[in-house]
């Protein structure tokens, strides 16, 4: 398993288990950077500590805070905003670039829904 494909696979364990993703914004407000292939994605984390990593790690992520979103606010509102917008989900980027898996908004919806739904049955 790829480092990218390790952190997709942490993040969708890590938000079910603690209802939370984790985003950054500055002044000019949450980034969507555009991809070499013309496509933006606007990156998410599932733990603070892995946004504040890019933070002071990452030059070009300096000026940003951390915000924290509530899962169920962000499977509801921003997921099905991010979907119509044609914005990509960039999962626990990490590493020197903030680089990592980017994936439609709608993937991410339903692998969600399914593996709280497998959890669920399961418990």
């Amino acid at each position: 398993m790829s480092i990218s494909a390790a952190h997709a696979s942490a993040f969708y364990r890590e938000v079910i288990e603690h209802q939370e993703v984790w985003t950054v914004r500055d002044q000019n407000g949450f980034p969507a950077p555009e991809g070499s292939d013309g496509h933006r994605t606007m990156p998410f984390w599932s733990l603070l500590s892995r946004a504040e990593r890019v933070i002071t790690s990452i030059p070009a992520y300096r000026d940003f805070e951390v915000v924290s979103l509530p899962l169920e606010r962000w499977t509801e509102d921003w997921l099905p905003g991010l979907d119509r917008d044609g914005i990509l989900v960039g999962l626990n980027w990490s590493g020197p670039r903030a680089t990592g898996f980017d994936v439609p908004a709608q993937v991410v919806a339903d692998t969600l829904e399914t593996l709280e739904t497998l959890g669920t049955e399961t418990n």
